[in-house]
């Protein structure tokens, strides 16, 4: 046989030699959890490793890791129920304690990109990402307005890139107008433009309490049965003025990642997800896999189907070279 493939398979350093991707610091964000006060670090159950973080302590959090090369994060508050309203109302409020965190977190670390969330159900009494109506409708317009009002003051704070997470038509141009009227012409979208209504989600809501205390997200989160819609997004989102483009979850939408990569030259984020990420611990702790190579494989898997950026609960324990 003149072709024998298992040639270049041989060895150890011929295998690095012809080894196509790679991950590296560079391509991880850490999302993190933001709670109010100080000295509290709470473990997220369903998420082991994970935890909500006062700013105090994050900061400590942080340090170590910039210090190992991380890049960037990816910021989600966690409020109590008395905080949130209808209208989302601390979600804009410049004294809140997130547009604080984000003033410190960059005073701190300068270099380190600090990403925001622009949706409601973390400050919403009714868990949803929009405005909801008496009889239970989500009010995509409404919203917009309320989104706006959230990007601008988390730029004014700070942030670097503006997550929009929340899946209502339109807010991306929405947001970088009012972004940019606003003196902001440089702040980044980072797009959640395939955000499917998954169940992979269920523990970042524990994490957040953030569930819908009616109904569900699937009349603006995306049928996972669909690829074509997710394209249409995409064209939206470039249209509008995204920066960067993400597909969300990641593992189990690896073929609109390619789908993505195939069809724009903007930059791709990939969401490994935080029941993804329970589902590697658990099965670790039970003893059916090897958790830091199964680590290792699915971030190596967003790369190679074309993700630029991967948002994952994993990079801490990556950079660290540990597993807990």
């Amino acid at each position: 046989m003149r072709q024998r493939p298992r040639r270049l398979r041989c060895s150890e350093s011929t295998r690095n030699f012809v080894e196509q991707y790679k991950v590296t610091n560079h391509d991880l964000m850490a999302p993190f959890f933001l709670l109010e006060g100080t000295q509290k670090k709470v473990p997220v159950d369903s998420m082991p490793g994970q935890f909500r973080f006062s700013l105090d302590l994050l900061l400590e959090e942080l340090k170590e890791l910039v210090s190992l090369g991380l890049q960037g994060i990816a910021l989600f508050p966690c409020l109590s129920d008395e905080s949130k309203d209808k209208r989302a109302t601390l979600s804009h409020d410049s004294n809140h304690f997130y547009q604080k965190a984000i003033r410190e977190i960059k005073n701190h670390f300068p270099k380190l990109i600090v990403m925001t969330d622009v949706a409601m159900d973390p400050y919403s009494s009714d868990g949803h990402d929009g405005l909801v109506s008496a009889d239970g409708e989500i009010l995509n317009d409404e919203t917009l307005d309320i989104l706006c009002k959230m990007a601008v003051t988390q730029a004014q704070s700070g942030a670097d890139w503006i997550g929009p997470s929340d899946m209502m038509d339109g807010r991306v141009a929405a947001i970088r107008e009012a972004l940019d009227q606003a003196g902001f012409e440089s702040t980044i979208i980072i797009s959640y433009t395939a955000k499917y209504a998954s169940s992979f989600y269920g523990p970042f809501r524990d994490a957040l309490d953030s569930q819908p205390k009616a109904g569900d997200k699937k009349s603006y989160q995306m049928n996972y049965a669909n690829r074509s819609s997710a394209m249409r997004e995409l064209s939206l989102d470039e249209k509008e003025g995204a920066d960067i483009v993400m597909v969300k979850p990641g593992l189990s939408y690896l073929d609109i990642i390619r789908d993505f990569k195939e069809r724009t030259i903007l930059p791709i984020a990939a969401y490994n997800v935080s029941g993804e990420y329970a589902m590697v611990k658990a099965a670790h702790h039970q003893g059916y896999i090897n958790g830091p190579q199964v680590m290792e494989e699915t971030l190596c898997s967003f790369k190679r189907a074309g993700a630029d950026i991967i948002l994952t609960y994993f990079a801490g324990e990556y950079l660290r070279g540990e597993f807990y």
